[in-house]
């Protein structure tokens, strides 16, 4: 039986804070109290300074597996994932081949099982074509199903709305959204090409894939689920504008209609693109200053509901290409925790906000069984984190198969001191334990 004690700890948790120890039995909490004196001998870790917090659930990663594994891979990236203090994650469809059948929704799974380090799920995605497939899923297996509504790295864009609309009142699962309107997209990138030919400078993406192009696709989103009944969760607000679609009175257990925001909005603004140039290239694309302070007021007053990393991984061989030949995305998973520890105050937001919006939030809106929090009965998904000690990005200490971080050279305050994942120690003093012990998420469907 594995047996393991943490003493001391400062617990963050529904909104809390407290100083207790947790016995941890197999892969369960077993027990949560002032102080835990057992009889026997345990594996016993003195937690004192540092914070304990229920693992993240990342809503949204791009691993890359099957088919674009130079990019990255489970195996790879799910290092990353636990070196970062994230227990579980849910990846995302547009691989090669595209996971839109069952088969290949299978196949993923046993990859996963065979090479994953931290728990693990996947979405569906949704095509033109596949409402047959759809019509097939077992919701007890499947994450969601995922829709872009704009393109993004593989041909995954799925714009004939009456597909859409057979999607949005077929499935009971949460339908996740990249909301970006294609036509606005297509017109705004001739207009530049126009003037600069193969020559776009990489400030002009957040004018590509404006403001405008954002709205109307979410609100299109948004309006299709209030008329149709199906749960929909949009995928990376980038702009204040789309914020106005989004609810904050209604307790995340009642809503049909959520929100998410991702690390790399928060840290960025588009004067940073001078800098960072196509690391900083994400769909959405990094906006303004004042689109970032206002999506951390909507994590404030719970207009946004999820954090995220999107973590996707490029090579930097194709970063470095032109703007119309470089692929969007980047690679942020290791530093999605400490990045939002980092910045937090800043705005007058809590610690305890934030593993509301990483851990729980995310467990209630799919629907994780006995996850995403602190307590007893629950897996042990668990972060220790000491804010007394901090963390320099630098490439050796890079996890990813891709190589580099637009955040190498930062300091954080804090770090990630050990990763438990059902019990078991997967991470401590800046090595991941070579012994996987991850697991299929399990929903409460």
């Amino acid at each position: 039986m594995n047996k393991l004690l943490i003493k001391n700890a400062t617990i963050i948790n529904e909104g809390k804070r407290a100083l207790k120890d947790v016995y941890i039995e197999n892969e369960y909490i077993n027990k949560i109290a002032s102080s835990i004196d057992l009889d026997h001998k345990v594996k016993t870790i003195n937690a004192e300074g540092l914070i304990l917090i229920p693992g993240m659930i990342d809503d949204q990663v791009h691993f890359r597996e099957p088919g674009l594994t130079h990019k990255g891979d489970i195996s790879t990236e799910s290092m990353a994932a636990i070196a970062g203090g994230v227990t579980s994650y849910i990846e995302m469809p547009n691989t090669l081949p595209n996971t839109t059948t069952k088969d290949e929704f299978d196949e993923k799974i046993k990859i996963a099982t065979n090479n994953s380090f931290a728990n693990f799920s996947f979405m569906f995605g949704g095509t033109n074509e596949n409402i047959d497939e759809i019509k097939k899923i077992d919701i007890k297996e499947v994450a969601g199903i995922k829709l872009f509504l704009g393109s993004s790295t593989g041909k995954m864009l799925i714009d004939d709305k009456n597909s859409i609309r057979e999607i949005f009142n077929s499935t009971k699962l949460p339908i996740s959204a990249h909301c970006e309107d294609e036509k606005i997209i297509q017109k705004n990138t001739e207009y530049y090409i126009n003037i600069y030919g193969e020559e776009i400078p990489m400030e002009f993406h957040p004018k590509i894939r404006d403001e405008e192009a954002c709205f109307l696709s979410s609100k299109y989103a948004v309006e299709l689920a209030i008329e149709t009944g199906a749960r929909l969760n949009v995928f990376h607000i980038s702009t204040a504008k789309e914020l106005n679609l989004f609810d904050n009175n209604i307790n995340v257990k009642n809503k049909t209609i959520t929100a998410e925001v991702c690390a790399h909005h928060l840290w960025f603004t588009d004067d940073d693109y001078e800098r960072f140039g196509s690391r900083i290239k994400w769909n959405p694309a990094i906006k303004s200053l004042n689109d970032k302070n206002n999506l951390w007021q909507a994590i404030k007053d719970d207009r946004i509901d999820i954090i995220a990393s999107d973590h996707a991984p490029h090579t930097l061989i194709e970063k470095n290409n032109k703007y119309l030949q470089c692929p969007s995305g980047g690679p942020m998973i290791q530093h999605t925790i400490l990045s939002l520890f980092e910045k937090c105050e800043d705005y007058g937001v809590t610690i305890e906000k934030i593993i509301e919006k990483i851990a729980h939030n995310p467990a209630i809106i799919f629907e994780i069984e006995k996850r995403g929090f602190i307590r007893e009965g629950y897996y042990a998904d668990i972060v220790l984190i000491d804010s007394n000690s901090q963390t320099k990005v630098s490439k050796d200490s890079l996890l990813y198969k891709c190589g580099w971080s637009p955040f190498e050279g930062q300091n954080f305050r804090h770090t990630i001191n050990r990763t438990i994942i059902n019990g078991r120690i997967a991470y401590e003093n800046g090595k991941v334990n070579p012994v996987r012990n991850a697991m299929k998420l399990t929903f409460n469907r």
